[in-house]
Parts: C-alpha cells; structure tokens; sequence
C-alpha cells in the first residue's frame, strides 16, 4: 500500500487510533466481566453485579447527542483528547475502589470511563476515515480498527478470568489492578503522541455555519421517519442482545464449581472472537446479500441458539482444559458469528432514504447504545429470581423484535419527506 507524504506524517495517529478501538471493546467488555468480582467481593447479586455494565453503558445515554456536537464544534483533537483523559480517570477510579473497598467508587468509575468509551466511539471511526485522505483507504483504515476492536473484545475476559485465578469465591477488585494500570497507561500514551500530532479537521464547524443552521430550522429530522425511529429501537435492543448473552454466561460459568472463572473468561472470549470472524464474513458477502435478508437470517440462527442454551441439560458437558464445561456454552460463543453483522445491518436499513439527515440520526444511534447496560441488568435481576439459562428469555425477546424489524419495520413509509 504506497501512502503519500501527509499520509506518513499521520501513522503515529493511525496507530493510536488502533489502539484506541482495541481500548473502546477492552475496557466495555472488562466492565461486563467484573461483574464476576463485584458478586464476590461486594456481595452483590447477580442484576447488582451487573450495575458497572450498566453505569457502563447509560452514560452513552448522557452523552451521545452531546458527544457529536462537541466533535462538530471543537474537532478530532479536542474531542479524541478529552475522551483519553476521561478514560483515564474513570478506569483509574475503578482501580482505586478494590482498594477503598467501595462498590459505590466502583460503580462511579464504571459510569465515567462510559463518557470515554462513548466520545471514543463518536471520534475514531471518522478520525480514520480522514487521517486515510477518504476513499478505499479510508475505509480500509476502518475495517483494521475494527478488527482491533474485536481483539480487544476477546482478550478482556480471558484475561480477567485468568488474573481473578481458579475460584470466583475469593476474586477481588485488585486481582484486575494489572489490566487496569495497563489500560490508563494506554490511554496515557495516547494522550501524549495526539497532543503532538497535526490532525487535519476538515468537518469543523464554524460560527458562521452555525448562525446559518440556527436561522434555518428543519421542520424534519431523523425522528420523523417511521423506519428510523424503529431501526433506533432495534438498535437498543441488539446492544443489549450482543452484551447479555457473554456476560451472563460469564456469571454462569464463572460460579459454577465445576469451571471457574479462568476458564469461563476463555469460553466467552471465544464468543468475541466468533463476532471477529462474523464481521470478516459478514464484509465479504455484505456486497451480495441484503441487509434486509441478512438481518432475517442472523436472528433466527442466534435464537436458535439461544433456545439451545436455555434448554440443553447442564448434564451434558464437554472437557475443557481438564474442567466440565456445559455443552449449552457452545451454543451461547457461536451466537457471536450472528450478532455480529447485526449492527451493520440495522444502521443501513435504519438510515436508508435519511439523506441530509444522517449525520443527525448517528447521535441518537450513540445515546441507544444503552441497551447493553439495560437489558443486562434486566435479565440478571431474572437470573436471581429463577435460574442463569431461564434468563436467556431476555436477549431471544430482543432478537424478536429486531426480526421484526427486518421484515417489516425497516420499511420506509415516510417518502414524501424531502432529504436532499
């Protein structure tokens, strides 16, 4: 791939930026996995431990339309710094509650480092796209983040399982300290080479364009589209879809004698890296199938599975590194290869016939990105009630309505509407 001169001079950004999608799936997915902790050390049941998800997760609801009018108004720079230093401070919050002993710092931390994760997300998917000059490169730059971003999604569980160690009876806050400091080290990093880095912003808003925006107001918007306002909704369920199935497997797994922690942050790695090699299939033939009918088919197959997960006896069972991992588990990792073309998938259909009002729709796809942190709360306060599998009643509801979607709520009824 020959680059041009300005091109070299952006790298150490590109790199960043790498690292920084690897960061966005680390640190959402380790927030889910220490739930594993959180029960042990704080005693919390199993919809409490589920609290730092969902503090997690609800800031996106805080700050998702605001994330997007920070980018416009004050540029990559500004925006990708803040969320470095917002990430530092709310992982190093995490780290310092095993030691205060503080579920409520912990839960505080969580709720922080969701800012950071949200201003990440708003930035480094069109922060590549310009440091690529646009274009096939562009793109390819963001298909690499992306594939970061899966790697960083499968080693945060593995990783915790192993540094919490054979029993989930005894894990602590301060057995993931290491992760921890690594993660602010990162983002310390990060904070550094894009201080000193020349970053083009060619889509920063000006006083005059702003002026011109407020004295002609729209009477239309995304929200006035029947098809976007559903697509929204799917999308709320399909975070929370993506996030229940591994993190309750986790619990699961995690608790069970039988398996313990390590080896249950392994299985649900795998889950992750299913979603890595889903995508890889998901861009190959994204160009050949339509959107419409590979959302139809995903979620029939992942619920699929997931009747499989609730109702497989946990007799049956198969060894894994010398422990015996219940058979449903297999079931619960290869709905990664499902759920992820799904976000891909409903954004298409959702922004399908959007036009001029696009860019507005992607700050409200950001702020219901909740979902994760909803829906698992939901179904571990099920869990607590009735039993681990029963709960998986949840993420099969979500995936009802996001099959609705696709067959009938993803229609664009609303035509008459002017976008260009």
């Amino acid at each position: 791939m020959i680059m041009s001169k300005e091109q070299k001079l952006n790298v150490p950004a590109i790199v960043v930026m790498y690292l920084l999608f690897f960061m966005i799936a680390f640190v959402t997915n380790f927030a889910g996995s220490m739930g594993v902790i959180v029960k042990s050390q704080f005693g919390a049941s199993n919809a409490m431990s589920q609290l730092g998800s969902f503090a997690n997760f609800i800031a996106y609801a805080c700050m998702g339309i605001p994330a997007g009018l920070i980018l416009k108004r004050k540029g990559y720079k500004f925006t990708s710094l803040t969320a470095v230093t917002v990430g530092f401070i709310g992982v190093g919050i995490q780290w310092l509650s095993g030691y205060a002993e503080s579920f409520g710092i912990y839960v505080t931390g969580a709720f922080v480092a969701g800012f950071s994760m949200c201003l990440l997300n708003i930035v480094v998917n069109p922060m590549l796209n310009t440091l690529g000059g646009g274009g096939n490169l562009g793109n390819q730059l963001i298909q690499f983040g992306g594939s970061c971003n899966s790697v960083g999604g499968t080693l945060a569980p593995i990783l915790l399982g192993y540094l919490i160690g054979g029993q989930a009876a005894s894990a602590s806050v301060s057995d993931a300290a290491p992760a921890m400091i690594a993660a602010m080290v990162i983002f310390a990093l990060a904070f550094v080479i894009i201080s000193l880095t020349k970053i083009p912003e060619p889509h920063i808003e000006t006083a005059e364009q702003r002026a011109a925006a407020k004295a002609h107001k729209d009477q239309y918007g995304p929200m006035s589209f029947r098809h976007f306002v559903l697509g929204a909704i799917a999308i709320f369920f399909y975070v929370g879809v993506e996030v229940c199935i591994p993190n309750t497997a986790n619990l699961y797994m995690s608790n069970n004698p039988l398996v313990g922690p390590a080896i249950a942050g392994t299985i649900v790695g795998f889950y992750w890296l299913c979603m890595m090699f889903g995508r890889f299939i998901g861009g190959a033939i994204g160009g050949k199938i339509s959107s419409r009918s590979m959302l139809i088919a995903v979620s029939v197959l992942c619920m699929a599975m997931l009747v499989c997960v609730m109702f497989f006896p946990e007799s049956w069972t198969f060894a894994f590194a010398g422990k015996a991992v219940p058979v449903s588990m297999i079931m619960m990792f290869l709905c990664g290869l499902f759920t992820s073309v799904m976000w891909g998938a409903i954004y298409n259909l959702a922004v399908e016939g959007l036009g001029k009002y696009t860019p507005s729709a992607s700050g409200i796809f950001m702020a219901m990105v909740c979902g994760g942190g909803v829906l698992t709360l939901i179904q571990n306060f099920i869990a607590d009630h009735t039993s681990y599998l029963i709960s998986y009643i949840v993420p099969i509801i979500g995936l009802i309505f996001i099959l609705f979607y696709a067959i009938a709520g993803s229609k664009n009824v609303n035509k008459e509407i002017v976008t260009e």
